[in-house]
């Protein structure tokens, strides 16, 4: 097996062209420190150049053709899936992830860039009568969708491919320029995807890769001729842009606290087997750094006793170590000063009263699957985002309990209840303030195609490929007069 990409310089994309001067950044891996490869850094010239560009193709992108866009976008899907095992082996390298995780990856942001396609032929608008009245006899309206501008996505660490696939690919999918500003510690998955539009024919200066710091962010946010700005990371960095530019289009994909709750229907072997699979391996994929990775376990107190010993041995059994074997599930964290402070919230919530039923250590970048109970409410990790390896389980008294206790946080992103109950599930979708509830599994699920985000901190607007393009656009009206309808 392939362990490392090898030490290319990756060029970056400017106004579609490949930019391999000035100064050059490092990538190294999380697991052990080696490099990945390096990458050109734009120059303040470079960044402009790609900035003017998005602006000044902005009427030709939005000429483009369905078909013209699908043909791209299909390119795209198709090429990542002829090349999947180098895009996971870039993805395991630059960010750590599991080969299996990696692999997974690869093939959600085919799929996005599928679904893109099939999007792009469909997004025709609608016709709509006028004549409801007499004075309007003879009257109808076509309704379309058109860019709200050049769009800037920032994506994070945690997807390097998939998550710049979902700024990507609905902005070509409704022809509205765009520059990808990926996280610094993982651009290389961005600049592989620039490397497969290149092979497209959008037109020059309709797409940029600009792998830069986040010190240099701040100018493309705050740049008027990029109109509208999806940014997916943390709450505070995201809130921090919104209030940067209040009149700005401002989509964000923030963090959470996801909840997998355990009721008391479901309540056979298989049943409770299953649902503890399910939390032990999306509590820990990823070593917990996903939005929807599950934080929070709330089991009911009737199936309490049977449930806690078999996820307490789920846990255990999770394969940890290389992720460049195939069987390893649970890697290292993004880099040490993650990974120390996970171990923090750790201790703190141990010295708070919090029991460790598994795990509770660190060495170096890889924190061990940390199964806690007993956990005060204001812990930070009962309360915040660990974005790590650490999962809290919590005994409660049925549905009510859930949904006062899930209502309670700050975040709203996805919540998973394992029921057999149709009342259960409506009631749950009903009340839980939520972007997403997901019955029978784990609030890690997602497809690509649906809509997806969250409300209170966990953000505004929705990811999802026909979602985010109704966010990139907006609706323009053609009246047309004496018709024969």
């Amino acid at each position: 097996m392939t362990q490392h990409i090898g030490a290319k310089l990756w060029p970056a994309w400017v106004a579609g062209s490949t930019c391999a001067d000035g100064m050059i950044a490092r990538v190294t891996h999380p697991g052990d420190g080696s490099l990945v490869g390096t990458h050109a850094v734009p120059s303040q010239e470079q960044i402009e150049t790609a900035i003017a560009a998005a602006w000044a193709v902005r009427g030709i992108a939005q000429a483009t053709t369905a078909a013209q866009r699908a043909a791209a976008l299909v390119h795209v899907s198709t090429q990542l899936l002829a090349r999947l095992e180098e895009a996971a082996q870039l993805i395991t390298a630059e960010n750590g992830k599991p080969l299996m995780w990696a692999r997974a990856e690869v093939n959600r942001a085919a799929s996005t860039f599928r679904w893109a396609a099939e999007e792009a032929r469909r997004f025709g608008g609608e016709m709509q009568r006028l004549d409801t009245d007499p004075a309007t006899a003879g009257r109808a309206a076509i309704i379309r969708r058109f860019p709200r501008g050049p769009v800037l996505g920032i994506s994070p660490f945690n997807f390097p491919i998939n998550l710049v696939a979902h700024k990507l690919a609905p902005a070509i999918a409704v022809g509205a320029p765009v520059i990808i500003k990926p996280a610094p510690a993982t651009p290389l998955g961005a600049l592989f995807l620039g490397e497969l539009l290149a092979q497209t024919d959008l037109p020059a200066g309709m797409w940029s890769v600009l792998p830069i710091s986040n010190e240099q962010a701040p100018q493309l946010v705050q740049d008027p001729r990029l109109s509208v700005v999806s940014f997916t990371g943390s709450d505070v960095v995201g809130y921090q842009i919104q209030d940067s530019v209040p009149r700005k289009h401002v989509t964000l994909e923030l963090g959470g606290n996801a909840a997998a709750v355990v009721l008391g229907d479901y309540s056979s072997d298989a049943d409770l087997d299953w649902a503890a699979s399910r939390v032990a391996t999306f509590g820990y994929y990823q070593a917990g750094q996903s939005c929807v990775s599950v934080q929070q376990v709330m089991v009911d107190t009737k199936v309490a006793d049977r449930f806690m010993p078999m996820l307490v041995e789920k846990v255990k059994s999770l394969p940890t170590g290389s992720v460049w074997e195939e069987s390893t599930v649970v890697g290292p964290m993004i880099n040490e000063a993650a990974a120390e402070r996970v171990d923090d919230w750790i201790q703190e919530a141990v010295a708070s009263g919090a029991r460790v039923l598994v795990g509770g250590t660190r060495h170096g970048t890889f924190v061990s699957p940390t199964l806690l109970t007993e956990v005060a409410f204001d812990s930070k990790v009962a309360c915040e985002e660990v974005f790590g390896p650490v999962v809290v389980v919590q005994v409660i008294d049925g549905l009510d309990d859930a949904i006062n206790r899930i209502n309670a946080s700050r975040f709203g992103l996805q919540a998973g209840i394992f029921t057999h109950s149709i009342q259960n599930a409506f009631r749950a979708h009903r009340e839980l303030e939520v972007g997403g509830v997901i019955i029978g599994d784990v609030p890690s699920f997602r497809a690509d195609q649906m809509p997806y985000g969250g409300v209170k901190d966990s953000g505004v607007g929705r990811e999802g490929i026909r979602s985010a393009m109704d966010d990139l656009t907006y609706e323009r009206v053609l009246v047309l007069t004496d018709l024969a309808l």
